[in-house]
């Protein structure tokens, strides 16, 4: 009896990086420091937002979403591809083959940088004229060449400190990284106004790139010797992230799409204020899901092939993620009016019903990041391009009718209802390709924090004042004790488990 129960414990001590536990740990952990990383950026907002405007903020808009396009199109996805196989040589210490894949890898990068300078370069007259109604501003978006062929640079070299898991100093490059953005960034716009946006731009990719460079350069030292054959062994790489540098180049470009109609059919201050309500919601529903990518999708990838586990682990992941994000969103949606001022100016008030509706579109992403993993964790490369490119085709056309019928309100409305379509498209997908079920647990909880986020909704469309704020605290309490209690239930159950069966 006790040696079955010694064995029923190792196998149950062997499954605990799956547990309620690990995965609430975790996602609190990376969450943490992608909160300290977003609260640094929102201070630079803040500086842009009362130095150079809504206007400057919109024309910066424009500037990142080339760079990001140019990015995406010519990095060859070196930081993807290049991971698996280097750290093969890793884990199997085999020091010769991974200090000459690290060279191919530096090659490759150097490759990704020429393309990208040349690339953004060559396109520049006609983004310009997609975008701008007024004025030549080929200039800037040439410039922005020299910031694309950094971060490709940049790049490879994050893939060589994750692959020989250099974790620590990757999470030091990202903290100095964004606290060197706001100490480079804030004077130019200070002394420049709009002049200083580009130059910004650049500055604080240099930035990037030299403290990432630091950190690999010292762990591996750079040596200058490539040849032929260098190439042809990096060609695996570039094949393995060809798909999704097409998925990340095509989000580039429908967001770029995005702005450019919306500076066209309204103005660089419409630009502004849906950059705002996007960035604030997207990027704090992300302290959350900053924790899919690290740590669950290895853990995912471990049981990819098994239907039972691939489930399980899907399933809890959602849990978790819904119940710590859901209290998060209805408070979100209450304080925006006092938010949006603060971390901005009075200027961007017009985008608060904007950002509250947008809110609303995380409950549904919530539900769809742990099930879309599905397909990077299987390999299906083309699955996962064809799900995300149909996300951004429903979101540019949705953007554009909820802007021509409501305004800057309805491309709020439009990320809603995008969601909710890449919900269904991925949920349906999953259950007929990789027989994923969902439990009904999720059912109930999205059912229940649902409801009180739509109805936190409503109460801001009908309410004002203090008749506003105490409904909207009531909800905000109410949320956060139901994910208290659930995830309490859920943590202890392990634990009365490992009891039981040390009984």
């Amino acid at each position: 009896m006790c040696n079955f129960a010694f064995h029923i414990m190792k196998y149950m001590e062997e499954r605990t990086d799956n547990s309620y536990n690990h995965i609430l740990k975790y996602t609190g952990l990376f969450g943490g420091v992608q909160g300290f990383i977003i609260l640094i950026g929102l201070v630079r907002n803040k500086a842009m937002a009362l130095l150079i405007g809504a206007g400057g903020m919109g024309f910066n808009s424009l500037l990142t979403s080339m760079q990001n396009f140019a990015s995406q199109c010519t990095n060859l996805g070196i930081s993807f591809g290049a991971v698996p196989r280097l750290s093969e040589y890793y884990e199997k210490q085999e020091e010769q083959q991974l200090h000459y894949y690290i060279q191919v890898i530096r090659l490759w990068s150097l490759i990704a940088a020429a393309l990208g300078f040349l690339f953004c370069v060559a396109v520049s007259p006609l983004v310009d004229d997609l975008s701008f109604t007024w004025g030549n501003h080929t200039y800037h978006y040439a410039m922005l060449a020299i910031a694309v062929a950094m971060s490709a640079i940049a790049g490879g070299e994050v893939a060589i400190l994750k692959a020989t898991r250099r974790l620590g100093a990757l999470a030091k490059i990202q903290i100095y990284s964004v606290i060197l953005s706001v100490i480079v960034s804030v004077p130019l716009y200070y002394f420049f106004y709009h002049s200083g946006v580009l130059p910004a731009i650049v500055l604080i990719a240099a930035t990037n790139m030299i403290t990432t460079i630091a950190y690999s350069y010292h762990c591996y030292p750079l040596h200058l010797h490539f040849n032929f054959s260098m190439l042809r062994n990096g060609a695996s790489m570039i094949q393995l992230g060809l798909a999704y540098v097409l998925a990340a180049a095509i989000g580039s470009a429908a967001e770029m799409l995005i702005r450019s109609f919306l500076n066209v059919q309204g103005s660089l201050d419409e630009v502004g204020l849906y950059n705002v309500g996007f960035m604030i919601t997207i990027t704090y529903a992300g302290m959350v899901f900053s924790a899919m990518e690290t740590d669950f999708f290895p853990r995912l990838s471990g049981v990819a092939h098994d239907i039972k586990s691939t489930n399980e682990t899907v399933n809890k992941q959602t849990e978790v993620s819904l119940l710590m994000l859901a209290p998060m969103l209805v408070a979100l949606l209450t304080f925006l009016p006092i938010l949006i001022p603060m971390l901005f100016s009075s200027e961007f008030l017009p985008v608060v019903q904007m950002a509250q509706v947008a809110v609303l579109a995380m409950y549904f992403k919530v539900l769809t990041m742990p099930v879309a993993y599905i397909t990077l964790a299987r390999h299906c490369s083309m699955a996962f391009l064809f799900l995300e490119s149909s996300y951004y085709i429903v979101l540019v056309v949705a953007i554009m009718f909820g802007f021509h019928w409501w305004g800057i309100f309805g491309t709020g409305v439009a990320i809603v209802v995008a969601h909710v379509i890449e919900c269904i498209m991925v949920m349906a997908y999953a259950y007929w390709r990789y027989d994923y079920r969902s439990t009904w647990f999720i059912a109930r909880y999205a059912s229940i924090q649902m409801t009180i986020g739509f109805a936190a909704y409503v109460i801001s469309l009908l309410t004002e004042g203090w008749l506003y704020w105490i409904i909207e605290a009531a909800l905000t309490i109410v949320s956060t004790a139901y994910s208290i209690q659930v995830l309490r239930q859920k943590t202890h159950l392990w634990e009365r488990l490992k009891q039981r069966v040390r009984i």
